[in-house]
């Protein structure tokens, strides 16, 4: 049977393995920037004007210090400290010695859990304020649709009451 520190071990060498990875893959993915951007520097053709594309808002803003931080530290530590926890908790159910060293896991899980619920916390508060924004985009844009529906309203009795003047004046001249 496998001892639960051995599994602790297993899973700090897949969470290090995991890392490298993810290092690898964004060092690959600025590689690719620097040599594509070096490509488009030195090659100046002179195009007619074609109509662009709208780009998405991902493919304008790219990968910045913040998106690398949080798949690089913030994932794996509130992936670490989640695993962690219900490791305790599987393993304090069925193995006695767990139990007798509770206050240690307990204060591991807590050193883990500061950094991660401030992170939790964080990523909540973006979420809350993304979901803020398309709340009032979708308020203005109701209003404006209302704004557009009531102006046509008025164009069209404008229009109408035009009509019936010019009709009555054709009228009084015969």
């Amino acid at each position: 049977m496998i001892e639960w520190i051995e599994v602790l071990e297993i899973l700090a060498v897949v969470m290090a393995a995991m890392g490298c990875v993810l290092v690898f893959a964004v060092l690959v993915g600025f590689a690719r920037r620097l040599f594509s951007q070096e490509k488009t520097t030195k090659i100046e053709v002179i195009e007619p004007k074609k109509e662009k594309k709208p780009m998405s808002k991902e493919a304008r803003e790219g990968v910045t210090f913040n998106d690398i931080f949080m798949f690089m530290i913030a994932v794996p530590l509130v992936l670490l400290w989640v695993g962690f926890a219900g490791f305790v908790i599987h393993t304090g159910l069925n193995n006695s010695s767990v139990l007798e060293n509770i206050e240690a896991y307990t204060t591991l899980i807590a050193i883990l859990g500061g950094p991660a619920l401030l992170i939790i916390k964080d990523a909540l508060d973006v979420w809350k304020q993304e979901q803020a924004e398309k709340t009032a985009f979708y308020k203005i844009k109701a209003q404006a649709v209302i704004d557009y529906n009531d102006d046509v309203l008025k164009q069209a009795q404008s229009i109408e009451s035009k009509a019936q003047e010019q009709e009555h004046k054709m009228e009084n001249k015969k």
